[in-house]
C-alpha cells in the first residue's frame, strides 16, 4: 500500500463535520479566500470533480445548504481553502463572510458532480465566469499534477475587470508550467489600459475562435458560472439541478447535452 493510501481524509460523505476558520484573505471588494484548518495528517479528500455541503442553522431555525468546491489541492494537509464571493441576496455567502477566525463552518463530502478519469477525454473545454472558476481549477489541477494525464486544456475565464481575476497567479502557473498541454484565455466586460486579453462577452464566435476543436469528438465541455453567463453561454441548469438543455453559444455551435456538463 502507497503511503498517499494511508493517510486519513478529514471528510465524511455522511454527516458534517465542523471545521474551524483558519484565516482570510480578501481577494476582490467582495470576494474573499477563507482558509479552514485541516486535522494533523489528514488530507481533504477531494475527488475530480466534486464538491462540498455547507450547513448553517439561520435564526428561524431552518437548516441553509449550499454547495461550495474547494480550491485548494486534494492532498494539502494542515488547511483547505474556499474562495467566495459575497453576493446581496446570498444567504451562505453572507453566513460564511460573516465567520470570524475561530469560528466553524459544519461541512460534508465529497459530492462527486463529474468523476473525470485521467486520459478519458482527449481534450477538454472550460468557459468559467467569476467564482465558477473553483470546480475548473478543481479539473485543472488534477489533471495537471498527474503526469500520466495527457488530456489537453483550454480555459476561457470572463471576469468583469481585470481586478476581479481571481487565481490569476496559479493558473497562469499552471499554464507557464504545462504550455503544450494547458492554455487559458481571459476575458473582461471592457478594456483597460495595458490589458492584453480578449474584451467583450463571451460569445459562440469567441469560442469558436479560441477553441477551434470545440464540440469535436473527443472535447467534452464544462461551464460554471453566475446566471447571466450560464443563460448565455449553455442554457441554465434544469429543475432539481439537472443538466437541463443546451441553449445559448453552445447550441449555436451545434453542441448537445452529451457534449456540455453544467456544474
Amino acid at each position: 500500500m502507497s503511503a498517499a493510501a494511508t493517510v486519513a481524509t478529514a471528510l465524511d460523505p455522511t454527516a458534517f463535520v465542523d471545521f474551524k476558520l483558519k484565516s482570510v484573505e480578501k481577494l476582490t471588494p467582495n470576494t474573499s479566500k477563507f482558509i479552514f484548518e485541516l486535522p494533523e495528517d489528514q488530507v481533504l479528500g477531494m475527488t475530480v470533480a466534486s464538491c462540498l455541503m455547507t450547513k448553517f442553522v439561520n435564526e428561524e431555525g431552518k437548516a441553509v445548504i449550499r454547495p461550495y468546491t474547494p480550491t485548494s489541492e486534494a492532498d494539502v494537509k494542515g488547511s483547505f481553502e474556499f474562495v467566495v464571493k459575497k453576493y446581496d441576496t446570498g444567504v451562505m455567502s453572507g453566513h460564511i463572510h460573516n465567520l470570524k477566525v475561530g469560528e466553524t463552518l459544519a461541512i460534508k463530502g465529497p459530492m462527486t458532480k463529474y468523476a473525470l478519469k485521467p486520459n478519458q477525454h482527449e481534450s477538454i473545454s472550460l468557459i468559467a465566469g467569476g467564482t465558477g472558476i473553483a470546480p475548473m481549477f478543481q479539473l485543472i489541477a488534477g489533471i495537471l499534477q498527474n503526469k500520466d494525464d495527457k488530456t489537453k486544456i483550454h480555459l476561457i475565464f470572463g471576469n468583469v475587470s481585470a481586478h476581479d481575476i481571481i487565481l490569476k497567479d496559479e493558473i497562469d502557473a499552471f499554464a507557464k508550467a504545462h504550455p503544450e498541454q494547458f492554455k487559458v484565455t481571459y476575458v473582461i466586460d471592457s478594456a483597460s489600459e495595458g490589458w492584453e486579453g480578449e474584451t467583450g462577452y463571451i460569445t459562440a464566435e469567441m469560442i469558436k475562435k479560441l477553441i477551434p476543436e470545440i464540440g469535436s469528438a473527443g472535447n467534452q465541455v464544462f461551464v460554471c458560472g453566475p446566471p447571466p453567463m450560464m443563460v448565455a453561454v449553455s442554457g441554465p441548469k434544469g429543475p432539481n439541478y439537472t443538466q437541463g438543455e443546451v441553449s445559448g453559444a453552445l447550441q449555436e455551435l451545434g453542441l448537445t447535452i452529451e457534449q456540455v456538463y453544467k456544474f
